[in-house]
């Protein structure tokens, strides 16, 4: 039962279920992060899953910045650390990778990664073809325009990594079992962890389920929902080629999306090609992954792969000429959206998630160290924010998985477009005004599974997504959509937010403690409030609107349902009387903004709306067209403005008849996209700048703070307020060429060295420029500092503006006209 002379302890402070990469990374990590009494529990061998039969590549082709992190950190451990600390060979080979680009867009999302890689410090470059024939003379060129070259990249050996990564924990004290197969995990009364193994039981306060292929029947044992599905790839060795060992170099990785949609590269003196198919992709293990599964290959699918593995044998000829003397074709985990499942588990305190990982190799290491963080210290070093794994809700059905899973394998060698919309499986939860809208132009785009308004099509301009990383037809309609918004009124669905009720006699203490900021002082007042972790680190933004006495309703980000739920239920203490009730499918929200909203609202009910009758920042509920409804004045658009939240079911009847109120005149429909572009104008930090990177400080949001009262991560506030920031979100104009814009993650420059990387850009309709946040060195954020930033290739001025763009002085959402 035991990895040689251990046993299974009756009780750790943490239990790891599953042994491959991404288990024993954590293991490693942990024990680094200074925790002991770890146990990983492995039901067959270290590596039997799909950590055994990878290719283990890795590139920095990303553009993500946390990924990229992620990756830089594998790379160096793979490329000697590892080695160094352990003595054991991981096979690292640092060939190099190229991407190629054969179409304008192509080379448009290699431009992107470039600059992305500035920040991050990759070495990067965008080559010509005569460079790439000089690094691979093997590969035919026809078509291609150039390819991301990235030297630093390479591949590695996935058994080694992984026997590496368990020595490693082992060393600093972890146990690891091996033939010990996790077959129950309950939470006790007591809170803590039972995990139940075919060698007995462990009572642990943390459990992990790095469980790969079999995550979803480990999520199952505690009543879990955890999306990943197991989609089949593969690669195949040919024989040797005589011209490759006669080369006395390996040559570089070559990742072809459009011709292959896959990769080819070196194995020892033989070529291997992987085929990620985009058509007929092929799921396994739909209900359940048998247990007895180990080091489990399936038969080669010749006839799905072939038309790729014969572009394959065409770009590269040399390797039609040898046969193929090894097929692996092996399943690999996929969430709906690709990304990982790292994190807390829904619902579940001191559950992680460690699983979903389709690129364990290349992603695992890094990911692992930032849960390891984020378990021992309360959060991770980079944004969690697309692997958390409460972003997916109760709509993540077995079935709403298997449609996702599929669409995300024939996108893996797809342009990442900025924006991308995936519409396989929808809608799912719809807006009763979809319909409407729908037949008004709207496109729409899913969050946390609500449809929400893109925007909307006018002018001839067909309803359908649109994609590039340049301005395309999309600029001019946002840009109606903003300067109607500017010149008479606009209304947006906004029924894709998180809306939580929280009540009971000590609700007003219970958030008071929960949140830095001043709660609402009176019935009807609003507040934005900020939630931290321990780190003093932001968890999310919120607006907490007092209702009554001891009644408070919270709206946030949809993306953030579940962990406000969890952030709240897991905070409240026994005995108090504190009642958390989730709105989020129960209500529904339109904002109206602009300098004839209150007109428009004014012809549907008779409560007064000037500023003595309903002042800037509070809330009312009122009647709108005989609909009960929350009234809140407050803009995100900068603009004079409402929400209105209701009965979900009624939403329909306040927004015709607001649609109704000036029959000669629109209240035109405007979507996420102008929303975005009126909040950069506004310089309203989003989610993108509050992040669990970051504190209230970094953020510049420290002085809506009351420091002078007690709340969660207090003590961190206070220590990162006497150290020296590494960074501050900075807001920046750009001068832009008028034909791309930039889409987040590019490159800050201060005399030519990269200081920091833009979070968000949008283009400003109002005002006609570009903005950004970025965080930067501070050395680089002062007033009027003269910066560049890389957009489309090529470094443009930028300079720090110290006030909101728009309407700097803040005083069109508070105007008054006199009484409606």
């Amino acid at each position: 039962m035991a990895d040689g002379t251990v046993g299974l302890p009756a009780s750790a402070r943490v239990v790891i279920v599953g042994g491959g990469v991404m288990g024993c990374g954590l293991a490693y990590h942990l024990a680094h992060e200074g925790w002991s009494e770890i146990v990983l529990v492995e039901k067959a061998e270290l590596t039997s899953g799909s950590t055994w039969h990878a290719a283990g590549q890795i590139t920095r082709s990303t553009t993500s910045i946390g990924l990229g992190r992620c990756i830089d950190y594998n790379i160096r451990l793979y490329s000697g650390t590892l080695e160094k600390e352990t003595g054991l060979s991981v096979g690292w080979h640092g060939c190099g990778s190229l991407r190629l680009a054969y179409v304008q867009d192509e080379m448009d999302w290699l431009r992107q990664t470039i600059s992305v890689g500035r920040a991050l410090g990759f070495d990067a470059d965008i080559i010509g073809p005569d460079a790439i024939a000089e690094l691979h003379p093997f590969y035919r060129l026809e078509g291609v325009l150039g390819a991301l070259h990235t030297p630093d990249d390479g591949h590695v050996d996935p058994s080694g990594v992984t026997q590496a990564l368990a020595a490693g924990a082992r060393a600093l004290g972890a146990k690891i079992v091996r033939r010990c197969r996790a077959v129950d995990i309950q939470r006790s009364k007591s809170g803590c962890w039972q995990v139940v193994t075919t060698a007995g039981t462990v009572a642990c306060e943390h459990v992990v389920n790095a469980g790969g292929t079999y995550a979803r029947q480990v999520g199952d044992f505690s009543g879990l929902q955890l999306p990943a599905v197991s989609m089949t790839h593969h690669y195949f060795v040919t024989d040797p080629v005589p011209e490759f060992a006669a080369l006395g170099r390996e040559l570089p990785v070559v990742r072809d999306d459009r011709k292959i949609s896959g990769y080819v590269r070196m194995e020892g003196a033989s070529g291997l090609v992987g085929i990620y198919e985009k058509s007929n992709p092929r799921s396994v293990w739909d209900d359940d992954c048998p247990w007895e599964a180990e080091n489990e290959l399936f038969t080669p699918d010749y006839d799905r792969v072939m038309p790729w593995l014969s572009c394959a044998f065409e770009r590269v000829p040399l390797l039609a000429e040898r046969g193929i003397r090894r097929a692996v074709h092996g399943a690999i985990s996929h969430p709906p959206d690709g990304n990982p499942l790292i994190g807390p588990a829904p619902s579940a305190p001191n559950y992680w998630c460690c699983c979903g990982t389709q690129i364990g190799i290349g992603w695992g290491p890094g990911l692992t160290r930032e849960l390891a963080r984020w378990m021992v210290h309360g959060s991770a070093d980079i944004s969690m924010r697309e692997f958390d794994p409460r972003r997916f809700g109760t709509h993540a059905t077995r079935d709403w998985q298997l449609i996702k899973a599929r669409e995300d394998y024939c996108l893996r060698h797809e342009i990442p477009y900025p924006g991308y919309n995936r519409k396989a499986g929808r809608p799912i939860r719809n807006s009763p005004l979809d319909a409407r809208l729908r037949d008004r132009g709207a496109v729409f785009e899913q969050v946390c599974g609500h449809e929400r308004p893109r925007w909307f099509a006018r002018f001839g301009i067909a309803q359908e997504d649109r994609y590039s990383f340049r301005r395309n037809e999309l600029h001019r309609l946002v840009g109606h959509e903003c300067r109607a918004v500017r010149d008479h009124a606009g209304i947006m669905d906004i029924s894709a937010f998180a809306n939580v009720a929280v009540t009971g006699t000590d609700a007003e203490c219970f958030l008071d403690r929960m949140t830095p900021n001043r709660l609402p002082p009176a019935d009807g007042r609003i507040s934005l409030a900020f939630f931290l972790n321990r780190r003093g680190r932001i968890e999310f933004e919120a607006t907490i609107v007092r209702m009554g006495c001891n009644s408070y309703f919270l709206t946030a980000a949809a993306f953030f349902e579940q962990r406000l739920l969890d952030h709240l239920s897991f905070a409240a203490r026994p005995g108090e009387d504190v009642r958390i009730q989730n709105l989020s499918d129960a209500w529904g929200a339109l904002a109206v903004n602009g300098p004839e909203s209150r007109a428009v609202l004014g012809s549907c009910t008779t409560t007064p709306l000037d500023d003595s009758g309903f002042p800037w920042f509070s809330g009312r509920r009122i009647e709108l067209a005989g609909v009960p409804a929350w009234a809140l004045r407050m803009s995100f658009a900068g603009e004079l403005g409402w929400e209105i939240h209701c009965e979900r079911d009624r939403l329909a009847d306040i927004y015709h008849a607001l649609q109704a109120a000036n029959p000669h005149r629109d209240v035109v429909d405007y979507g996420s996209f102008a929303m975005n572009s009126m909040r950069m104008e506004k310089a309203y930090p989003g989610a993108a700048e509050l992040t669990n990177e970051v504190t209230l400080r970094e953020a510049g949001v420290l002085g809506r703070a009351r420091l002078d009262k007690d709340f969660r991560g207090k003590a961190a506030t206070c220590r990162n307020i006497e150290a020296p920031p590494a960074w501050t979100l900075a807001y920046l104009d750009i001068d832009t060429d008028g034909v791309t814009d930039g889409h987040g993650g590019e490159a800050v420059l201060l005399d030519g060295a990269a200081v920091g990387a833009t979070t968000s850009v949008a283009h400003g309709h109002r005002v006609g420029r570009t903005l950004a946040f970025a965080y930067v060195e501070p050395r680089a954020a002062a007033h009027g500092t003269a910066l560049e930033v890389i957009v489309g290739g090529e470094a443009r001025p930028a300079r720090v503006l110290g006030e909101a763009a728009y309407d700097p002085a803040g005083l069109l959402p508070r105007a008054d006209t006199g009484r409606v």
